[in-house]
Formats: structure tokens, sequence, C-alpha cells
């Protein structure tokens, strides 16, 4: 694994993107580096420039859509006998469609992924941070956890989960040494639209992917409960919370309508 020269994160989810850009920033502020993912060239990419930084990074391939793999995950970061300061949650998939017409295991996977291993890696590795009093845990949610969103249900709904989940943890984690924070970024130039499959919705990036983790990563360190990237962003999410579902569901629908 990785000699024990400076702390260490762990950080789940694609080679690009945010989850890429977190791993910089922790690489850049004196982290070594746990990368997870499905594919491993990506990540092993990655990993050489992070070294740049000062940072290593060992490479752990990891399908956390499919059961058993975050204890797998877990099992393979305890081999090396370092433990984890710092958790990024970043993994996540989405889809878009009417959910009747959706295939059952995308929505299994979504499920799987964005709620049942959130949850599983977090709780595995938890209980070490409270007994050490000291680490953080960066949840990543979305924009979408703050309203219903038609034609991508599931989804929003699996983002919903994740900040309730995250503030829960937070609120009692009080006082132990160890924080969580959630991240809730809006649409951002990343694959994810891509992997969706929408790439022509009526919604288009509005952020880069080193902004929303550079926002995500200072939340991280300030021990902030929840952080909303983009004062657009931020407007959109407190009306999601106050607004009515009868003004808010149209809206939403009609982004995500097709062209």
């Amino acid at each position: 694994m990785i000699e024990a020269t400076r702390p260490l994160a762990l950080v789940t989810g694609e080679s690009s993107g945010i989850g890429a850009e977190l791993a910089r920033e922790l690489a850049r502020d004196g982290y070594d580096l746990v990368l997870t993912a499905r594919s491993v060239a990506p990540l092993r990419a990655l990993a050489d420039q992070l070294e740049a930084h000062g940072a290593s990074s060992a490479v752990i391939p990891a399908d956390l859509g499919q059961p058993g793999g975050v204890p797998e995950l877990v099992k393979a970061v305890e081999a090396g006998g370092r433990e984890i300061e710092v958790l990024i949650n970043n993994a996540g998939l989405g889809a878009i469609g009417r959910f009747d017409q959706m295939e059952p295991q995308r929505i299994g996977d979504m499920l799987q992924v964005n709620i049942v291993a959130l949850t599983e890696l977090t709780r595995l590795l938890l209980p070490g941070m409270v007994a050490r009093r000291r680490g953080k845990v960066l949840l990543v949610a979305s924009t979408a956890s703050f309203q219903p969103g038609p034609r991508m249900a599931v989804y929003f709904a699996t983002k919903a989960y994740v900040l309730s989940f995250g503030e829960a943890l937070a609120y009692e984690l009080r006082g132990s040494g160890v924080t969580v924070t959630v991240l809730c970024p809006g649409a951002t130039a990343t694959n994810f639209f891509k992997t969706a499959g929408a790439n022509d919705i009526a919604l288009r990036p509005t952020m880069s992917a080193a902004e929303v983790a550079r926002i995500g990563y200072r939340a991280l360190k300030a021990g902030r409960r929840v952080a909303v990237a983009g004062l657009l962003n931020r407007v959109l999410a407190v009306g999601g919370r106050l607004a009515p579902h009868s003004l808010t569901l149209p809206a939403t629908n009609a982004l995500m309508s097709r062209r």
C-alpha cells in the first residue's frame, strides 16, 4: 500500500470530474490517496498526476454497484495497515426517463451505488474515526436533493436521502471530533449527463468540476454540514425547500424534458 508519511484519504468514484478534482485538492493539502472505481487505468493516470503534489496513491478496483463491493474495498484498505482520515463518498449514478419505462436493473444500480454503498462505506469507516476522535466525511449529493425530479425520480430521491443522512450524522457526531459535510453541486461539466443519457435535456452545466471541488473541500475543512456550490444553486436549493411542489414539479419537468 502506501508508507505512512502523510494522512490518508479515500475517494470513491470516477477518475475524472468532481472526484478527481477533490483528489487533487487533498493531494495539494498534504494527503496521500486511496482511489477506487471500476476502471483501473484512468485511476492510475490520475495517481501519476497526483505525484506532482507529493502524494502517494493506492489504486483499488471496486464495483460499488455490486453487493459485497464495499466490504471487499474496506478489507483491501485495511490490509495496507493505515487509517482513513478523510472519506470522500463521491461515487454516484443517474438516469433519465419515466420511472415506469426505466430498466429495473438501472434503478437497482442507482439505489445500490447512491444509497446502499454510500451508507455501508460510511458505517464501516466511521467507528474508527470516532474512536480516534478525528476524521472528516464528505458525501456528494446534489441540488436535486432539495426537490422532487420528474423524469429523474429515482436519482433525485437518492440524493435527497444523501442530504438527509448526512445532516443527521453531522448532528449525531457533534463533539466527537468527526465532521460530516454534504456537498450539493448543481449542473457541473462532467461525464454525468452523458452517462445518465441526458445529453439533450434543456439543463446545461454551469460550473466546472474544479470549482465545485474547491467549494466542497473548503466546506469539508471548515466542518460545515451542507455546502451548495454556486450562488444560483443556493437560491434554487432554498426555493426547492420552501416553494410548494405544485410550482417546482412543473419547472423541474420542463428542464428535464427533451427538446
